[in-house]
């Protein structure tokens, strides 16, 4: 099928390079010339595991091509992806001004049936609006269906080629026959195609998200009554995690949630809600109990050190919201740097794809480090904020030759805390006593 993707941002880019994988010809559209540059060499614009060898391989295939010219791709291609950036407003709106501009500059270049896809993450009722405003000056038939993305970073090739579910959202049988063929090579193991209304299916992914961040919540809150019952949050996910009406999927505990989907999307349902007179008390309280938690170790650091934190010195390990990624958006490492900076603290960090973009919020007000190991000279304390795999299992042995005083505190809790303390670490995680 002939494709276009307008946005190369991380759904963009993603889809555009999946679909082509699977035989598609794909035209990749931007506003950003340099990115459209890199790109048409085959240099990803974001980190994400598997991505470069997929773009090269379908660039010199001619199946996946970027253009800045959104013309060219729009009357080149039956299905028109739109995959723009929903910022929050200051109130928690979603910002749908990306999404419309688009919409009424296409709108005069349908002149054939096409299928406007909305894969970005919209309030409930967008789908009108696109329609609305490209019926104007379109000059053919067309259909604007619902298909939320479903992806993880880090995870998001495996998650797009091999897909829990598909949500097509569309009261057009022409075009849901369409795109159910398009998402044939996607579902050979059997995993459903969800067929839908559009209101359900734009309310679906702000309800997915809304949940898993509802469950992190939680278990953040439970690990808050552990340490002060002396429990341990590690038994207590274990137990009910394997219950299968709960399973133990984002039952992990640690420094809250962040990325570009979570915080956006909790905050634009409830703003939503809100707009509909619906009072969404849960996620309110979702919200603050993570923000409460993103600087909860910043409490256990001042108790340590009797509130004389002034000219310490403190190492960070991790800087993405989550492993395996480059995002920083709303990343709780960033909370607690900040925090950290205001209480007089000398900061030196170091993770394996996040660098440069944290460069580029704090230039040279904290040190950066080229490994693990080199930002630990010296330094008072340890922090653990992101669970990148080269950290779990470290030279400790190293870590105590260069750490002046030899203490952790772990927001990710991963390390035992026996094994620690035969380490001689003053080891402070979440949810778990110190032993």
């Amino acid at each position: 099928m002939k494709i276009s993707v307008i946005g190369t941002g991380y759904v963009g880019l993603i889809s555009g390079t999946c679909l082509a994988e699977v035989g598609n010809s794909v035209i990749c559209v931007d506003v950003d010339s340099e990115k459209i540059k890199k790109l048409s060499k085959g240099e990803p614009t974001i980190y994400e595991t598997g991505l470069k060898n997929l773009l090269n391989r379908n660039i010199k295939e001619n199946r996946l091509s970027f253009t800045t010219d959104i013309n060219f791709a729009v009357k080149n291609s039956d299905i028109i992806f739109l995959a723009l950036p929903t910022p929050p407003s200051e109130d928690g709106s979603a910002d749908l001004s990306y999404i419309l501009s688009v919409a009424t500059n296409i709108s005069s270049m349908i002149d054939s049936y096409k299928i406007i896809v909305n894969k970005s993450t919209v309030p409930v009722g967008t789908f009108q609006k696109v329609r609305d405003v490209i019926s104007v000056n379109a000059r053919s038939d067309f259909d604007v269906i619902s298909n939320p993305e479903f992806l993880r970073e880090g995870v998001a090739i495996n998650d797009f080629m091999k897909p829990d579910r598909i949500v097509i959202g569309s009261s057009s049988e022409k075009a849901i026959e369409i795109m159910k063929n398009l998402y044939l090579p996607f579902i050979k193991q059997g995993n459903p195609i969800i067929i839908t209304d559009e209101k359900s299916s734009e309310l679906s992914k702000y309800a997915a998200n809304s949940f898993l961040a509802t469950k992190i919540s939680f278990m953040n809150e439970i690990s808050r009554l552990c340490e002060l019952f002396g429990a341990d949050v590690n038994y207590v996910r274990k137990i009910i995690g394997s219950d299968f009406r709960i399973s133990n999927n984002f039952l992990y505990p640690g420094i809250g949630y962040g990325g570009s989907c979570f915080p956006k999307d909790v905050k634009a349902l409830i703003k939503t809600s809100k707009e509909n007179d619906y009072d969404f008390k849960i996620l309110k309280s979702v919200t603050k109990v993570n923000n409460d938690q993103k600087i909860y170790l910043i409490s256990k650091i001042r108790a340590f050190f009797n509130n004389n934190l002034r000219n310490k010195e403190i190492a960070v390990w991790g800087l993405s919201f989550k492993p395996n990624t480059d995002d920083i958006r709303e990343a709780p490492a960033l909370k607690i740097i900040d925090s950290l900076l205001k209480l007089g603290v000398k900061i030196s960090v170091y993770d394996p794809e996040a660098i440069m973009n944290t460069k580029k919020i704090y230039g040279n007000r904290i040190s950066y480090g080229k490994n693990q190991y080199d930002i630990l000279k010296n330094v008072n304390a340890l922090i653990i904020a992101t669970e990148w795999n080269e950290f779990k299992s470290p030279d400790f042995v190293r870590i105590s030759k260069l750490m002046s005083e030899k203490v952790i505190f772990d927001g990710r809790n991963l390390f035992k805390p026996q094994f620690m303390k035969n380490m001689n670490f003053n080891y402070i995680s979440i949810g778990r006593k110190k032993v």
